[in-house]
């Protein structure tokens, strides 16, 4: 077990919570904007996935969820999403959903883990706590927007959150201090995410099957 830091929620990670919960917020914005939604709409995507990864964890681990409790967070939620509304068409906005959603996988990755071992998570699970953090809320904002849900499609996205996660646990376990820890989780989630968008970057997939396997058998005879 990852001994908690006395300052884990110090105000270094609270920021990064911020700032996780933010960029999350734009990504959900953006998925609105593409479908051309109204304001509400907007802040509601937004809303969703800023807090959704961070919810799953709270209820996970038995901790009070956190915007429930600082609702300052749902704030910021909104506050992203009327930012995006009020950029209006931009050329680059879309491509700008890739990007914001590399940094809101690397930043939440390394606080989800950070928080579960605050409250005396197993390692392991720790890990688990950090993807599902930076992933679900992806998976949220997906669905609403009636798109491919992050799971299901080949390009790096769950590694990367599950690397930023594993590093910083990893380096916690060895003694390192927090922030260098956090620093380099999330420089390692982040590359590697960067790396899948710029140069397509994918894990192998199962290639034990020949397509004619593929078929539901029949019925018997």
């Amino acid at each position: 077990m990852i001994a908690p830091d006395p300052i884990a929620l110090a105000p270094l990670l609270v920021g990064l919570d911020y700032a996780g919960v933010a960029v999350f917020a734009a990504t959900g914005a953006l998925a609105a904007a593409r479908k051309q939604h109204d304001l509400v709409t907007f802040a509601f995507f937004g809303a969703a996935t800023g807090v959704g990864g961070g919810t799953l964890r709270d209820l996970l681990i038995g901790a009070p969820v956190f915007w429930v409790r600082e609702p300052t967070y749902v704030a910021v939620c909104i506050a992203a999403a009327c930012a995006i509304w009020v950029m209006g068409t931009r050329a680059w906005r879309f491509n700008a959903l890739l990007w914001l959603d590399a940094l809101g996988l690397a930043a939440y990755g390394v606080i989800g883990a950070a928080k579960a071992a605050a409250y005396g998570v197993p390692p392991l699970v720790c890990i688990v706590m950090g993807a599902l953090t930076a992933c679900f809320g992806g998976v949220v904002r997906d669905v609403l927007a009636g798109e491919p849900s992050i799971l299901l499609r080949r390009e790096i996205t769950v590694s990367a959150a599950l690397l930023a996660a594993a590093t910083f646990v990893v380096l916690r376990w060895l003694g390192l201090p927090e922030l260098v820890a956090m620093s380099s989780g999330f420089g390692a989630g982040f590359a590697l995410r960067a790396g899948a968008i710029a140069w397509g970057w994918q894990l192998p997939g199962f290639s034990g099957m020949a397509p004619e396997d593929e078929a539901p058998p029949g019925p018997p005879t």
